[in-house]
């Protein structure tokens, strides 16, 4: 097997499920799982995903690109490394999800959704992450990479979104998150039901969802735009080079989640808001039936709005960045 994407796209496991180059061994886990691992020792584990959303194909192209050369026994791997490709039948549709969006589902929160294709691949998904987490030395560094790109526009056209982390975040970790040009990165400050979240909470991975441009189906992506992350991939999985760091982030925290109540809700953003539009204090945001949200700092960015999501799902969220002087509105 050397097209992981065809296959999965094929939906047929391939006919030889494990096999070895010089520098590896893998194994086909399941449609979209596959562990590789390196012969000689390696130091850190790397969970490396994309396709979550299924219409999030530039990421999905771009890890395939970087598998290719591994595949063919042409370049040396790092690092143990479990690939995900998260939800193939949306893949396949073009779909960003078919009845659910998964990454809303990690944590067990699967479980209060119906019997669903949705609810049996997070279970899998979670599975596969277990078991790979529970193989690692005592003393692998255990990172999480999850791929995405933005259905809106944005001020930042590369941002990483990281998880609730009681931990210091590894100096390193944030280096290469730099080195991958990314302009911004998000803190949350709440638990979720993401894929890097799961990561993060029961493996203590340090995780984080990179959103590297623009949602584009197949064959519509300008792959020159995924360069800088395409580079930094590659140092981590065969040892090249890491990019130099041309300048550090801005770093915003999440400081309130938009969420869709009711059919009455109602986001006060265009179509054309794009991703971190900033909005001053006492602006209302939003509305549904009685509650009201108004930004409450001096100053709030919004991010990912988006107010055709189910009842009960986050409909956007508000961020301040890190270094501006903020001040609440009196209770």
């Amino acid at each position: 097997m050397q097209d992981f994407l065809q296959q999965t796209l094929s939906e047929q496991a391939p006919r030889k499920r494990q096999g070895e180059t010089a520098h590896l061994r893998w194994q086909w886990l399941d449609h979209g799982i596959l562990l590789m691992e390196p012969k000689v020792k390696a130091g850190q584990a790397l969970v490396l995903s994309a396709g979550i959303h299924g219409n999030e194909t530039g990421p999905v192209e771009i890890l395939n690109q970087i598998l290719l050369p591994l595949l063919k026994g042409e370049k040396p791997l790092q690092q143990r490394l479990l690939v995900v490709l998260g939800n193939p039948q949306a893949l396949k549709a073009g779909k960003r999800y078919l009845r659910y969006d998964i990454n809303r589902l990690f944590g067990g929160r699967w479980q209060q959704i119906v019997d669903s294709d949705e609810a049996h691949r997070v279970l899998h998904l979670e599975q596969a992450v277990e078991t790979f987490w529970q193989a690692c030395e005592s003393d692998e560094t255990r990172w999480h990479l999850d791929l995405h790109t933005a259905i809106r526009g944005s001020y930042h056209s590369r941002f990483g979104v990281l998880p609730l982390n009681p931990r210091p975040w590894p100096t390193n970790f944030l280096d290469w998150l730099a080195a991958a040009e990314l302009e911004a990165l998000v803190f949350h400050r709440e638990p979720g039901g993401t894929f890097t979240h799961f990561s993060c909470e029961h493996f203590a991975a340090a995780s984080c969802t990179l959103e590297l441009g623009k949602a584009l189906p197949f064959g519509e992506n300008d792959l020159s735009q995924f360069t800088a992350a395409h580079q930094a991939l590659a140092a981590l999985l065969y040892g090249d080079s890491l990019p130099a760091v041309q300048r550090q982030p801005k770093r915003y925290r999440v400081v309130q989640q938009i969420t869709r109540l009711s059919e009455n809700f109602k986001l006060h953003m265009g179509q054309e808001t794009l991703n971190f539009t900033a909005f001053p204090q006492g602006t209302l945001l939003a509305e549904d039936s009685e509650t009201r949200y108004f930004v409450q700092q001096a100053r709030e960015y919004v991010l990912f709005p988006n107010p055709d999501v189910a009842p009960g799902l986050r409909a956007g969220l508000m961020l301040v960045e890190e270094n501006e002087q903020t001040q609440a509105l009196p209770l």
